[in-house]
Order: C-alpha cells, then sequence, then structure tokens
C-alpha cells in the first residue's frame, strides 16, 4: 500500500502570546520619550535656544525645520543597519535591549540643557538628537518584527489585531507625552522637558528586559542571511517592496512635518479651544488622540463597509491613504493664506487637518507595517522592516533639502516658498505621487511568510 502524507492543520489559537504585554508596555514608554521629546523641539529651537554665554541662538523656521527633518532622516535611516546586525549576529532581543542604553544615553544629554556644562546648546542638542537617531532607530524594525515573531500559524489570524493595538499603544505614548512636556518646558525648563521622556525611556528598557523569558526568540541568521537575501524569494520580495516604498516616501514627507511646519503654523493662529489657550506644540497630540479612535472605527467599520462593495487588499488601503493626503496638506495652504493676509484663524482649521492626515496614516503606515512583515521571508524580517522605514527616511530628507535651499535662499536675499506656496509646492509633489501609486499597483504580486513556515508558500495575488 503507497504511503500517505498529510499535512498537519493547526489548531486556531485565541489567545495572545505570553510576551506581547511586555512588549505592547514596553512600546507605549518608548513612544511617550521619543514623540514627547519631539514634540518641544521646533518651539524650542525657534524661541528658546541659547548658545554657552546664555545669549538667545535661536532658529529661523526653516532652519529649524531642517534640523527636525534631518534628525527624523537618521532616525528611519538606522533602522536598516540595526535591522542587519539583528539578523545577522545578535538576534532581536539583544539588538533591542543594547540599542535602548544609547537610546536613554541621548536622553540624558538634552536633560543637560539647563546646567552649566560648557557647552552651547547647539552642540548638547546635536550630540542628543545623534544618540537618539541611533538608538530609536536601530531598534525600531526588531521591535515590530518581534512582535510578529511571537506568532504562528496557529495564530496568525490575531496578527491584524495586534499590530492595531501595538499601534495603539505607540500613539497612547505620544499622546500623553504631548500634552505634557510643553508644560514641563514651559514651567520648569528645558531639563525637565527633556529629562522626563528620558526616565520614561528608562522605564521601557526595564519593561522589555522584564519579558526576556515571555519572549519567542528567533535565533540570527548568522551567514544564511546572505543566502537568503540573495535568494530567489530574497531578491523577489524586495524587487517587489521598493516600489512600494518609493511611492510612500512623500506621504512621509508631508506627514512629518505636523511636528516642524505645522507647528509653527500654530503659532500664529487662535489656539483658544474650549476656553483652554493650547500651545502650538500641543496641538500636536491631535494626532495620537485621534488615531485611537480612527483604529477601531477603520477596523470595525469603515472597512467592512468598503468590503461590501469591493475587495478592500492592503494596496488599497494604502492608495487610499495617499490620495487623503492632499486635501490633509491643502488645507494648511489654505489656513497659511489667510495668515499671510493678516488674519488669525481658527485652530479647529488645523485639527480638522490632522482628523484628514491621521485617516491617512491608518491607511498607509499601520497597512505597510502589517504588509511588510507578511511579503518578508521569514530570515528577513528585520531588514524588510528596515526597508520600509527607509521610505520615512527618504521622505524627511526631501522634506529637509527642501528647508535647506529656503534657508540658503533667505540668507542671499531671495526668498524661496514662502508663505502658502511651500504648502502647495508638497501638495503636488504628493499628487504626482498619488498618480504613480495607481499605474503601479495592479501590478503587484507577492508571497506572505509566516515565521513557523518550513515550507515556501505559494505566490499570493494582491489586487491593487
Amino acid at each position: 500500500m503507497p504511503e500517505h502524507r498529510y499535512r498537519t492543520v493547526p489548531v486556531e489559537q485565541t489567545t495572545m502570546p505570553a510576551g506581547i504585554p511586555y512588549i505592547v508596555g514596553n512600546e507605549a514608554a518608548e513612544r511617550f520619550s521619543f514623540y514627547g521629546m519631539k514634540a518641544v523641539l521646533a518651539v524650542f529651537m525657534t524661541r528658546f535656544l541659547v548658545d554657552a554665554a546664555g545669549q538667545p541662538d535661536v532658529m529661523t523656521e526653516a532652519e529649524a525645520s531642517g534640523w527636525i527633518h534631518h534628525f527624523v532622516m537618521f532616525v528611519y535611516f538606522f533602522p536598516i543597519v540595526g535591522a542587519f546586525f539583528s539578523d545577522w549576529l545578535f538576534g532581536k532581543y539583544r539588538t533591542i535591549l543594547w540599542l535602548s542604553l544609547v537610546y536613554c544615553l541621548g536622553h540624558g544629554v538634552l536633560a543637560l540643557m539647563d546646567l552649566q556644562t560648557g557647552l552651547d546648546q547647539r552642540t548638547l542638542l546635536w550630540w542628543g538628537l545623534a544618540f537618539i537617531a541611533i538608538g530609536a532607530g536601530g531598534i525600531k524594525p526588531c521591535v515590530s518584527s518581534h512582535v510578529g515573531d511571537q506568532f504562528g500559524r496557529a495564530n496568525e489570524h490575531l496578527l491584524p489585531r495586534i499590530f492595531s493595538w501595538f499601534y495603539f499603544s505607540i500613539n497612547l505614548g505620544a499622546a500623553a507625552s504631548t500634552l505634557l512636556t510643553p508644560i514641563l518646558r514651559d514651567r520648569l525648563g528645558p531639563s525637565w522637558a527633556f529629562g522626563v521622556p528620558g526616565i520614561l525611556m528608562a522605564l521601557a528598557t526595564f519593561v522589555f528586559w522584564l519579558g526576556r523569558n515571555k519572549f519567542v526568540h528567533v535565533p540570527p541568521s548568522g551567514n544564511r542571511l546572505f543566502a537568503e537575501t540573495f535568494s530567489r524569494d530574497g531578491l523577489r520580495a524586495i524587487g517587489n517592496l521598493i516600489p512600494l516604498y518609493l511611492l510612500i516616501t512623500m506621504f512621509w514627507a508631508l506627514f512629518d512635518q505636523t511636528a516642524s511646519r505645522w507647528v509653527l503654523q500654530a503659532e500664529n493662529m487662535n489656539r483658544n479651544l474650549f476656553g483652554y489657550e493650547l500651545t502650538a506644540d500641543q496641538i500636536q497630540a491631535a494626532n495620537p488622540l485621534m488615531i485611537m479612535i480612527l483604529i477601531p472605527l477603520f477596523s470595525y467599520g469603515i472597512y467592512p463597509l468598503l468590503g461590501k462593495f469591493f475587495t478592500v487588499t492592503p494596496l488599497r488601503k494604502i492608495g487610499m491613504g495617499i490620495f487623503i493626503t492632499l486635501p490633509a496638506f491643502a488645507l494648511p495652504a489654505w489656513i497659511q493664506s489667510q495668515i499671510d493676509a493678516g488674519q488669525t484663524p481658527h485652530i479647529g482649521w488645523q485639527i480638522l487637518s490632522y482628523l484628514i492626515i491621521t485617516s491617512a496614516e491608518v491607511m498607509v503606515s499601520i497597512t505597510s507595517l502589517e504588509f511588510s512583515y507578511t511579503q518578508a521571508p521569514n530570515k528577513m524580517k528585520s531588514f524588510i522592516m528596515g526597508l520600509y522605514l527607509l521610505s520615512i527616511a527618504l521622505g524627511n530628507l526631501f522634506t529637509a533639502s527642501v528647508n535647506d535651499l529656503i534657508a540658503n535662499a533667505e540668507k542671499s536675499g531671495t526668498p524661496l516658498l514662502q508663505g502658502a506656496s511651500y504648502y502647495w509646492f508638497f501638495t503636488g509633489c504628493a499628487a504626482i505621487a498619488a498618480v504613480l501609486y495607481l499605474v503601479w499597483a495592479p501590478f503587484y504580486r507577492g508571497k506572505t511568510f509566516i515565521q513557523s513556515d518550513r515550507e515556501t508558500p505559494e505566490p499570493e495575488q494582491q489586487p491593487g
């Protein structure tokens, strides 16, 4: 009698892996530290910065925007470095733990702002942001792929839910810190505004260490990483995903200006909301607060509703998000035209812009994160996450370069992209990217890889 072999079908599990609470708790505290520090940068640079002698040394709007977007660019460049060493030599757990200590060092340097160190604040700012960029950037792809590593075929259906909660924890930490750190800066000074996020980063590192015996630890690949990266599946995954990452670059070029140009625009608006005068940098809390509402709204309301009319694939979600980004930046262009005309528009208009761009973020960012993990071969999860995060780096490099050109033009006495024209320029760039996405998306073909799989998965079509 011939021998028959049957593939074992895993029993579906409904409970979350034991390590997930430690990862989510770590992420909430780490995001508090990052967004709390980032929230106060624009106003600190343009209003509070002093030299070693204590004399004002503030930056122009274009100069401050350039600094911020160069910093964010490096935050999203270092993931590819962290991912490479994680997958090759150290594994995700050790990479996250060690780089978290570098991250804490960066916060510690920023906390020296009000102390007599003999250094001017620009020097402290440079070194602090450099350490944070290395630490925060290096752990980024490892944390998100470490989440996915906790799942196998039996509970893979829980992945979309946990990635949503993972994103929820990010924004819970971001909302709390964005509201708190401007108050700390105004009442206690810059050292407290930068120091408290450092304390939270130390807490995040401790929580992650506590979960060390609860995690599923996927060992590094060693030299096998190179073989898999240049295998047929590895090269195909990279080739499939790079066009997507290039096309969403412009989304990030617009989105991350909520921490720079939008903050500086809010300085010239009526910020009285329900009888409370908000600071310009506190308005940024609108994004994380809204996303905590919009994540379940999209997951349980909007996506199921759209599913009655067409198949809601990851690529279609991303495409819709890219197009929704356009009015999110056209509205600040209109706001700026009112400011240029001597008026003081109400902050409610900018909050509406936040609602639109946060909706786009749900479709583009969360979906791209989950999609990247599933499309990456098993030994390349962190590396592919690093490639995805490079799209954010490129978007910020574009924005930083534009602001550098503006700053140099101002110094030479030939103003460039002043007022509302600045916002219209970026809206036009995003419109070009959106049209190109429509052309590319229908041709995408990919595979889905889950960490517990041993066999090569069958090709899957991802309709655009």
